[in-house]
C-alpha cells in the first residue's frame, strides 16, 4: 500500500490553488437566529448545508466547530458527519476544530475519531491542546502521519485568558508557548514544503513575540469579528507569513443565508489575504 500524500503538501496545493483562507462553520444560536433559522437540528442542518454548498468547491479549508454540533447530541453529530464528507468530496480540506487534549488510550481514541480513514468523522486535520504535556499528543501525531493528515496544536490563542498559561515561563526558561512551538518544529524537521504539525496563533496578537519558524502551517483565528485584518498578518507572523492559514468565521457567515453573498465575502477575504501575504 502506497503512503498517503502528506498533509503539508496537500495544504500548500490547496492554498496555492484556492487562496490562503480557512472559513469556520460555527452554527451558534445567535447566528442561526440571524439567518432566520430555529435553534434546533433542522436549523443546524440547513445552515451547515448552505455553507458547505456555497464554499466547499472554492475555499482551501473549512473548519467546523465540533461543539456547536455536539450540543444537539447524536442528530447533531450526524449533521457534522455529512458536512465533513460533502466538504471533502467538493475539494475542501476539513479542519475539525475539536481542541481535544488527553493522555494515553483516550488521546488515541480521539485520534481515531478524527484522523482514522474509516471513521465517520474522518477529517484532514484536527485541533488539539498540548497543555497536558506535548508528549500526550503522540497518538494523534502518529495517526496523522499514518493517514496523511495534520494536527494543529494550540500555541498562542486569540482569547486574552490564554496568556496566563501560554506566556508563563517554562521550566527551562522561555515561554510555555515557545516550548510547544519548539516541539512542533522538531516534529516537522526535514518536511517539504511543510510538515503536518501546525500551530494555532491568534491574528489579534499584534506581535507574536515567539519564534514561529516551525516548518509547518500556522492557523490564525481572529480575523473579522475579533478585530484583526489581513493587513495585520505580516506584523504578527513575519517571515513565516507564507505558511499562515488565516481563519474567518463570522466575517463570512454573517452574509448568509444567501449563498452568493457567502461566496463573495469569502472571495473578498481571500483576495485581501493574498495581497497582504504577497507584500510581506
Amino acid at each position: 500500500m502506497s503512503s498517503p500524500e502528506p498533509f503539508g503538501t496537500r495544504l500548500r496545493q490547496a492554498m496555492d490553488a484556492r487562496g490562503p483562507l480557512c472559513v469556520g462553520i460555527d452554527p451558534h444560536a445567535s447566528l442561526l437566529a440571524a439567518w432566520g433559522l430555529d435553534d434546533d437540528v433542522n436549523g443546524l442542518e440547513r445552515f451547515t448545508r448552505t455553507v458547505v454548498e456555497a464554499l466547499a468547491d472554492r475555499v482551501a479549508v473549512l473548519k467546523p466547530q465540533s461543539a456547536f454540533f455536539e450540543r444537539f447530541g447524536s442528530r447533531g453529530i450526524a449533521v457534522l458527519e455529512q458536512a465533513v464528507a460533502e466538504a471533502r468530496a467538493a475539494g475542501a480540506l476539513v479542519l475539525m476544530d475539536a481542541k481535544r487534549g488527553d493522555i494515553g488510550s483516550t488521546m488515541g481514541a480521539y485520534a481515531e475519531a478524527f484522523l482514522r480513514k474509516d471513521s465517520p468523522l474522518f477529517s484532514d486535520a484536527v485541533t488539539v491542546s498540548p497543555y497536558l504535556g506535548f508528549g500526550s499528543l503522540r497518538p494523534a501525531l502518529d495517526q496523522a502521519v499514518l493517514s496523511g493528515c495534520g494536527v494543529f496544536v494550540l500555541a498562542l490563542t486569540s482569547n486574552p485568558e490564554g496568556a496566563e498559561v501560554q506566556r508563563a515561563t517554562a521550566s527551562g526558561g522561555g515561554s510555555l508557548a515557545q516550548l510547544m512551538l519548539n516541539h512542533m518544529a522538531d516534529e516537522n524537521a526535514g518536511a517539504d514544503p511543510m510538515g503536518p504539525v501546525g500551530a494555532v496563533v491568534g491574528a489579534t496578537l499584534g506581535v507574536a513575540g515567539v519564534d514561529l519558524d516551525i516548518n509547518g502551517p500556522l492557523l490564525a483565528p481572529g480575523i473579522g469579528a475579533q478585530g484583526a485584518t489581513p493587513a495585520d498578518l505580516p506584523g504578527v507572523f513575519g517571515d513565516a507569513v507564507r505558511n499562515v492559514v488565516p481563519s474567518v468565521s463570522r466575517g463570512v457567515l454573517r452574509h448568509g443565508p444567501d449563498a452568493a453573498a457567502l461566496r463573495a465575502a469569502a472571495e473578498r477575504f481571500a483576495e485581501e489575504i493574498r495581497v497582504a501575504v504577497g507584500g510581506a
